[in-house]
């Protein structure tokens, strides 16, 4: 055999057994291949738990995502053609209202809701809410609201003519008319949470013992307890909106208070998770006073849109326009001051409230 002839022969022989090698390497290949797909397999069945051994069980059923309810509360409007900045304030309120990143289910307003009660007032503020595409909006009297007796025919002050012609009975008649409303204390109920409103129901003209207080009747007060064991939910808040605040624990108000607090706190007693807000202080949720206090039930004091003041009651913050913003949430509730004026949170305002749970 000549030395090309044996070349050739190895490297026909190299080609044979080159082939045989990768012959060999694909069956080894495909049966690991085979076998490792079918353990992957078997590993992505969920294997069931021997009888012995219980799957975990959730200690608590999760909470709903997302505000249940959501509300603004405006409060001391105080709307008067006398002081343009007040219906300039309550514009910038439903500017942000209106403009909100966030739900608003309904917008409260509680008391004064004009200076003077008069028909030129309540004009006024109808032309400035119907400029807005509003959630419902509901309402209680303040003392202001009755302020149409100390108004004469030339829409000027005159306190020698009181009642100027006027009662008190035609203040609540403007009231009722102006909202639809068939009594001046009424409730709301959205997504099965309700807010209950107390209004004052009479002024100096029938009684001039109430001052500037919140006077209610037996007929309001009997309402009063019987809608909130009504509405009341367990589990649930139920608010109630009034205008004058209370008095000190075990006392009766008197003039700028509510008057039958023994009463309202005793209707109270019962219930868990209640919060009350009032209005008619006026005072910037900035200046160090006091907005929240805990009683058997949770208590708010609110600003004002329409007048906000300092300690001392002075108007020193004419710029400033102030609310409460609430959401409802499955195990809590939250409030926080808002300032309309520049669409902010007040930082002085925002507080939680935990919700007591249902004890089965």
């Amino acid at each position: 055999m000549s030395r090309r002839a044996f070349i050739r022969w190895l490297m026909a022989i190299g080609g044979i057994l080159i082939g045989i090698s990768a012959w060999f390497s694909w069956l080894v290949k495909k049966k690991f291949m085979t076998e490792t797909l079918t353990v992957a397999a078997h590993s992505a069945d969920t294997p069931e738990p021997p009888a012995s051994q219980e799957p975990p069980q959730p200690s608590e059923e999760p909470l709903p995502p997302g505000p249940l309810m959501s509300f603004f509360i405006l409060s001391d409007l105080h709307v008067t053609i006398g002081d343009p900045l007040t219906m300039t304030k309550l514009r910038q309120a439903l500017d942000d209202v209106t403009h909100f990143d966030g739900p608003v289910d309904a917008i409260m307003l509680t008391g004064d809701l004009t200076d003077t009660g008069t028909d030129r007032d309540y004009k006024e503020l109808r032309g400035i809410l119907n400029a807005y595409k509003l959630p419902p909006v509901h309402a209680n009297m303040g003392n202001h609201d009755y302020y149409t007796i100390w108004i004469n025919k030339a829409n000027q002050w005159d306190q020698d003519a009181v009642p100027n012609g006027k009662s008190d009975a035609i203040s609540r008649e403007q009231f009722k008319k102006f909202f639809g409303y068939s009594q001046i204390y009424n409730d709301f109920t959205a997504n099965g949470h309700s807010i209950v409103l107390l209004s004052q129901e009479t002024y100096v003209q029938e009684k001039p013992e109430v001052g500037e207080g919140a006077w209610y009747s037996d007929e309001q007060m009997a309402w009063f307890k019987a809608r909130v064991k009504q509405l009341y939910k367990p589990g649930r808040p139920l608010f109630v909106m009034t205008h004058q605040p209370l008095p000190p624990v075990g006392t009766d108000g008197k003039t700028h208070q509510l008057m039958r607090a023994i009463e309202f706190r005793d209707t109270l007693a019962p219930y868990k998770n209640v919060i009350v807000f009032c209005g008619h202080r006026h005072q910037d949720f900035q200046n160090g006073t006091p907005h929240y206090i805990q009683e058997t039930f949770h208590y708010f004091h609110n600003a004002s849109v329409g007048r906000t003041l300092n300690r001392a009651y002075q108007q020193e913050a004419r710029n400033k326009a102030q609310g409460i913003y609430v959401q409802v949430f499955a195990d809590k509730v939250t409030v926080r001051g808002r300032e309309f004026s520049n669409r902010t949170w007040i930082e002085e305002a925002n507080w939680t409230v935990p919700l007591e749970k249902v004890k089965v």
